[in-house]
């Protein structure tokens, strides 16, 4: 990748203000825990609404795995805040029950006492739950526990205006969905940065591992952790499936990316086609796109029944997911405002630069990259490969940071800094991580492990008990408090008329949804 043209700079210090409309959402995913740290097996709290339709409050896996939504915005104070609102209003009806802060989970029994979540009665509820037996059924139970930040980002037709000017092209959804992509191959090449600064998985306890081979090192008490290791959840132990490494997803344009899609959908797997009907959606290579694990996806809002990818091919890519920011166990919210600065320029460099396309040689270096700084991200004179040439970390991100210095910049001239960092000052307090690993997340929390004695759990039960006395001061105001509740109790009667109706039986429910695929 080559640093962002003189003219596309040019263009956007002469744009800077669209920056400012830049829109972002955020989903956080918490475990529910009882007193002892362990998984809650109590259902999801009627009180917090239907996990089917409830618009910020839903599970992902598991009944006892939340997931909270924040509304978009253009303003990052505003999306902190609206996530602080979900988080306390969801904290005044968890009882005695607390949210587990980290990634990598908390303790946890065997696969079959992990309960899987429940939506309803409807088509569309038995669906997501049969999808997620699939899921438990291929790849087990407990690696579904892990919790993670997407991070949603979309950019403003003013900036689509002046990219497409700048660039000589005319803009049309086509031009957007190109952009997008190329964003994408850049961030899927670059991505091990973020694994570098905002890694903070590095350690485990052993109960998540039992009867799995592994290489990870003893701490104290039951804690298993790579010395300079950054991200176990994006790693071997996380999101990882043996069946799905030869899978290249390609990455190219938006029809590459369809028939890639389509193609692991649609091809049956030995081993999947031995699992009952009952426990998983299909016997494909993957049951629908979700399946398919990637730090970053685009995304279109689906309309009602509609597979994602025929959305994308209606409409091309609206949005991006960003999937690979760890859970921060030291801000009660998971993620800070100077995270989510660093997130914007990143994303914004990623989106200007050069995006040269990729092949399978390309595909296998980037995942190279990626597993060498998971497990010795922070290691002395660690070497990782761009486009077969040998650099260093600390090289290649030294390089990064210098070229997003003038993204940097445009957005402080875009967005007044208040009493925050100003995003130049967030970029070069990240960059001191690069000569100061020991200042990173996940040498922070080895470091605090070390000296202090203590295991993951007692370390995370830590946290999770701090954020707890966090949300309860100050309280929700009765307004808002109002507002909650008619946000849960309509969710619930839209369950109810979801499930009231459907018109097909389930099969024919299903068959119509794959069938979807062939017009693709």
């Amino acid at each position: 990748m080559t640093r962002t043209a003189p003219e596309i700079l040019a263009a956007l210090n002469a744009n800077v203000a669209t920056l400012s409309r830049i829109r972002r959402g955020i989903e956080k995913e918490s475990l529910r825990i009882n007193a002892d740290g362990e998984l809650a097996k109590t259902p999801h709290p009627t009180a917090l609404g239907s996990a089917l339709t409830h618009p910020e409050i839903t599970t992902d896996f598991s009944e006892a795995l939340l997931e909270f939504i924040t509304p978009v915005s253009t303003d990052i104070d505003t999306t902190l805040k609206q996530l602080d609102n979900i988080h306390r209003w969801t904290y005044a009806n968890l009882g005695d029950e607390l949210l587990w802060p980290g990634s990598m989970p908390c303790l946890l029994g065997p696969d079959d006492e992990i309960p899987v979540a429940q939506y309803g009665s409807s088509n569309v509820a038995r669906m997501k739950t049969l999808y997620r037996l699939g899921l438990g059924q291929r790849y087990g139970r407990r690696m579904q526990t892990i919790s993670g930040i997407h991070y949603n980002f979309s950019v403003p037709d003013e900036l689509w205006q002046w990219l497409a000017e700048a660039s000589g092209r005319e803009l049309n959804q086509d031009f957007i969905t190109e952009r997008y992509f190329g964003l994408i191959r850049n961030f899927r090449r670059l991505s091990w940065l973020l694994i570098y600064l905002f890694g903070a998985a590095p350690a485990v306890c052993r109960c998540f591992l039992d009867g799995k081979e592994h290489k990870l090192d003893s701490l104290n008490g039951g804690t298993l952790y790579h010395p300079f290791g950054t991200s176990l959840r994006m790693g071997d132990f996380g999101y990882q499936s043996a069946a799905q490494s030869p899978l290249n997803i390609c990455y190219n344009t938006l029809d590459n990316y369809i028939q890639t899609l389509k193609q692991a959908i649609q091809t049956p797997h030995p081993d999947y086609a031995r699992i009952p009907k009952t426990e998983q959606l299909s016997g494909g290579l993957l049951q629908i796109e979700n399946e398919f694990y990637s730090p970053i996806r685009p995304k279109r809002v689906t309309q009602s029944g509609e597979i994602p990818l025929g959305a994308l091919k209606r409409g091309g890519v609206e949005y991006i997911e960003v999937r690979c920011v760890d859970v921060n166990p030291e801000s009660p919210l998971g993620i800070t405002r100077e995270q989510i600065q660093f997130l914007d320029v990143f994303l914004v460099y990623c989106l200007l630069s050069d995006s040269p396309l990729c092949n399978e040689k390309v595909y296998a270096e980037i995942g190279a990259n990626l597993h060498k700084v998971v497990e010795q991200g922070r290691e002395p004179g660690l070497t990782l490969n761009d486009h077969g040439q040998a650099i260093t970390l600390g090289d290649w991100a030294q390089r990064i940071f210098d070229d997003m210095a003038d993204v940097a910049e445009a957005f402080d001239t875009a967005i007044e800094s208040g009493e925050h960092p100003s995003y130049l000052q967030v970029l070069a307090d990240w960059k001191r991580s690069l000569s100061e690993p020991d200042n990173t997340p996940s040498a922070k929390m080895i470091d605090t492990l070390r000296q202090r004695g203590l295991s993951y759990y007692a370390y995370m039960m830590e946290r999770a008990e701090a954020h707890r006395d966090w949300f309860s001061k100050p309280a929700l105001s009765d307004s808002q408090i109002a507002a909650a509740k008619a946000t849960s109790a309509t969710s619930l009667s839209e369950q109810k008329v979801v499930e009231e109706s459907d018109s097909l039986s389930f099969d024919d429910y299903l068959s119509k949804y794959y069938s979807q695929y062939d017009t693709l």
